[in-house]
Formats: C-alpha cells, sequence, structure tokens
C-alpha cells in the first residue's frame, strides 16, 4: 500500500463512469460485427465496403492514439474523455442517418477520432484515482467491462435489428455517451501529467508511422510505397525520441522488461483474439440459422465466465506473479480455440466461450496492471495510449490475417461451378441459392481460423514464459508532477 496516500471518496464512482466510457466504445464494435448480414441485405453493402466500414474505424483510431494520449497528459484527462464522448456521440448519429455505404465509412471514421480521445483517459483517470493496493481490482472491473461490452454489443444489437432497420445498432451509443459525459462532468476531477510542450514532430510521425502501417496490414496488398513509408517514419520517429528533450513517448520504458515483454505477449494474444467475434457472430447467423437477436444471446456465457474469472484473476494476483497468471490464462486460451476448431455446432461455440473467458479473466487483468505499472503516472496516458495502440494494431493485423484465411479457405471450399460472387462472400451464396455447400465453407474456414487463432495464443504463452520475470510487477516510482486539479 503507497505511505500517505489520500483516497478520494468517490473513487469508485470514478471507476463506474470510466467503466461506461470504455462500454460505449465495446458496444459499439461488436454490434457492427453482428450489424453485418444486415448491412449486406438493407444497404446493398459489397464485401469491400463492409471490410471498410470495419477499418475506417481501426485506421483512424490506432492512428491518433499515441498523440492523444500524450495530449491527454498535457490538457487534462477528463477534458479528453468528454470530447472524445462528444465526437463519438455525433459521429454515432451520423451514423444512424446514413443511407450509403460511403456515409458509414465516414461515420466510423469520426468515431475512431472520438475513440482516441477517450480510450486512454479510460484507464490513465484509473491509474491516478486508485492507490497501488485497490488498482488491480479496479484493472479487473475494467476489464470486465470491456468483456461483457463486446457481449452486450450483439445481444442488445441483435434486439434491435430484429425489430428495427440496421442503423439503429449506432442509436445505443449517443444515450450511453450522453449519461458518461454528464456523470464525468458531475463526478470526476481533472488530472494532468507533466506541463511538457506538445510534441509536434512527435505527432505528425506517429500518426504517420502508425496510419501508414494500420493501413498496409488492412488492405493485405504489398504496397511498397506506404511500407516504406510506414518503416521511415517508426525510424523517423524513434530518433526523435530519443533525441527530443519533450517525448512524447518516453522511450526509457521500454527498457524495463516487464513493460517490453508484456506488451509484445499481449499483442501476439489479440492476433488470436482480434477476429473471434467476427468469425462467431457469422457463424451464428449463416451457418446455425440463429437471429440477431439470439445470436447475441447466444454469445452471453463468454462475458458471465470473463466476469467471473476477471475477479479470480484480481485476486490471484496479490499472490501469483503476473507471469504466472499471463501464461496461464494464455494456454487455456489456445485450449478454448481448439475446442471451436474441433467441434461443430452450439454446444462447441459454448464450451469455446466458457475456456475462453476464464482463459482472458486470468491473462487479462494481469496483463494490463504489468504494462500499466511500469508507466511513471506523469506518462499515464501516453502509456494507456500504448496499450491500446498495441491492441488495435494487433486487432488489424487479426483480422487481415484471419480475415485473407477466411476468405481464402471458404472460396477453395465452394462448388467450383459457382458464381464468383457465391465464392466469395457467404453472404452473396445465401442470396444466390448456395446455402448449404457455403455453410459447410464457412464451418471449414472457421475451424482454420481457430486452429491459427490457436496457435497464436500458444505462441503468446511462450514468449511471455521467455521474457516475463515471475514476480508480480512492480509499480514505478509516482512523480509529483502527476496532479489532480
Amino acid at each position: 500500500m503507497e505511505p500517505n496516500v489520500v483516497r478520494d471518496p468517490r473513487r469508485w464512482w470514478i471507476l463506474g463512469v470510466l467503466c461506461l466510457s470504455l462500454l460505449v466504445l465495446m458496444i459499439d464494435g461488436t454490434v457492427l460485427n453482428i450489424a453485418i448480414p444486415s448491412l449486406i441485405r438493407e444497404l446493398g453493402a459489397s464485401p469491400s465496403d463492409v471490410q471498410w466500414i470495419l477499418d475506417a474505424y481501426v485506421l483512424v483510431f490506432a492512428g491518433l492514439l499515441l498523440t492523444s494520449g500524450s495530449l491527454s497528459d498535457r490538457f487534462g484527462r477528463r477534458r479528453m474523455l468528454i470530447i472524445g464522448l462528444a465526437v463519438f456521440g455525433a459521429a454515432s448519429l451520423f451514423a444512424v442517418l446514413a443511407s450509403e455505404p460511403w456515409q458509414v465509412v465516414a461515420a466510423r471514421a469520426a468515431m475512431g477520432v472520438g475513440g482516441s480521445l477517450l480510450m486512454p483517459s479510460t484507464l490513465s483517470i484509473l491509474m491516478t484515482t486508485f492507490a497501488e493496493d485497490e488498482r488491480r481490482k479496479a484493472m479487473a472491473a475494467w476489464s470486465t467491462v470491456s468483456m461483457v461490452g463486446i457481449v452486450l454489443g450483439p445481444t442488445l444489437g441483435g434486439f434491435l435489428l430484429q425489430h428495427y432497420w440496421w442503423g439503429s445498432v449506432f442509436l445505443l451509443n449517443i444515450p450511453v455517451a450522453a449519461l458518461a459525459i454528464v456523470a464525468a462532468m458531475v463526478l470526476m476531477p481533472e488530472s494532468k501529467g507533466e506541463q511538457r510542450p506538445v510534441d509536434l514532430v512527435g505527432v505528425v510521425l506517429s500518426v504517420t508511422a502508425l496510419g501508414s502501417t494500420v493501413y498496409v496490414i488492412i488492405e493485405r496488398e504489398w504496397n511498397i510505397g506506404m511500407i516504406v513509408l510506414a518503416i521511415a517514419s517508426f525510424i523517423a520517429f524513434a530518433v526523435w525520441e530519443s533525441r527530443s528533450e519533450h517525448p512524447m513517448l518516453p522511450l526509457a520504458v521500454f527498457r524495463n522488461r516487464d513493460f517490453t515483454g508484456t506488451a509484445l505477449t499481449l499483442l501476439l494474444m489479440v492476433f488470436g483474439m482480434g477476429a473471434l467475434m467476427l468469425m462467431l457472430t457469422q457463424y451464428l447467423q449463416f451457418v446455425l440459422g440463429y437471429g440477431p437477436m439470439k445470436a447475441g444471446l447466444a454469445l452471453l456465457p463468454y462475458a458471465m465466465a470473463a466476469a467471473v474469472f476477471n475477479g479470480l484473476g484480481a485476486t490471484l494476483g496479490q499472490k501469483l506473479s503476473n507471469k504466472t497468471l499471463i501464461v496461464s490464462g494464455l494456454l487455456v486460451m489456445g485450449a478454448a480455440f481448439g475446442i471451436l476448431a474441433l467441434g461443430a455446432g452450439y454446444f462447441a461455440v459454448l464450451a469455446s466461450m466458457l475456456v475462453m473467458g476464464i482463459g482472458g479473466g486470468l491473462a487479462g487483468p494481469a496483463a494490463y496492471a504489468a504494462i500499466m505499472s511500469a508507466i511513471p503516472l506523469e506518462h499515464a496516458g501516453v502509456g494507456s495510449a500504448m496499450n491500446d495502440t498495441l491492441q488495435q494494431v494487433g486487432m488489424a493485423i487479426s483480422i487481415a490475417i484471419l480475415g485473407s484465411v477466411l476468405a481464402g479457405v471458404f472460396t477453395s471450399n465452394m462448388p467450383a461451378d459457382a458464381p464468383d460472387a457465391a465464392r466469395e462472400s457467404i453472404g452473396a451464396a445465401f442470396q444466390l441459392g448456395y446455402t448449404e455447400p457455403a455453410k459447410t465453407a464457412f464451418a471449414t474456414a472457421m475451424s482454420t481460423g481457430a486452429w491459427i487463432s490457436a496457435g497464436f495464443s500458444v505462441a503468446a504463452a511462450l514468449l511471455g514464459l521467455v521474457l516475463l520475470r515471475s514476480r508480480t510487477a512492480k509499480p514505478a516510482e509516482k512523480s509529483q508532477t502527476a496532479t489532480i486539479a
């Protein structure tokens, strides 16, 4: 326990606001997954349109995260949280009113701006609000809301899709964002880090590097110009930050083995997890024939298992090392993907999700604690942004790799005499009357994708076994420059 720490009596209410803000992002991402069949049918979205509706958000969000985290340290984390919620809510309203696929893409890009502003603030405010002895419990709650939101989105979205049009799924974001804004203004004090000048060169280089990298990943093409731009920007960013008097990202943090080891392990973990909901929501609706509402409810066991074992993981973290929890959790997740790959029907999905929730509950809080404990509080915003960036880049790579695998295996398992459109998309295959062959082909594709995800999970566990230290990560010494206004 930290000596002489002053505990904010509103800290658990503040955690509620942070979790509510996080819920906005989680609901949005998973609602969109379950809305894909409706987008194809009602908006006439092509596979390319669907891909960009998914990727526009990731591209903007990942590209701006480091910049947003740094600005939140400089100008105020609560301020950035509120601005981000406002932008996200306004962009959601634009999506509701969209009538063309390109308008949904534009709205999703605007949501990426809002998300990049609010996401780093949720974890950095948590770090500055809670003392060391309560942080892991607070992180477990934060992580639980993240996992619950992943499933709550499809459940609520499924209800809306069953009774209304596809655009209604974005209506969920607006009242939640408004409520979070009001709660933040009433309950939450402002917190800032070190009052350093804005690193404008670092801002430009980080946006260029991350944006071009994510673009190359999601395009899945050998765009030599963009690859060169990404590499050159990362090198220039590293050189500039190492020489800057007031760097956006203190590179010295990468010398901390707990931070670097956990970051790389987390990146591999997200590789495996990233496309899971994308696969499952389509499998439940297209292959098993569930309606949107039933598909959403079918995913609830994952949230329930994650909620229970997040709490257990936080409790075990007081006695076991982060390494033990992370490695064991990842191995359990690998087993869950194996169950999904070998099984068929909803029973296999149910068993896989329950085991997945156990693994994620063990590994998640420990990974977040290890990363954030290695970051001085004056850099909590940019540290949180690093954590978010790793997950978003990992998500983009996962969707790109597994998306390509799913498409390739699906196409190769469709009848050779089927039209090209039917061989490229399960939605088109259903519309053209190739229902049964498409179900079989998609089930085979998902099994292949699950094996790849299992491989990533095991690889992440092995990496953690080698890089992480067998002790509970100790928080970095708290800087006096982290202030509460």
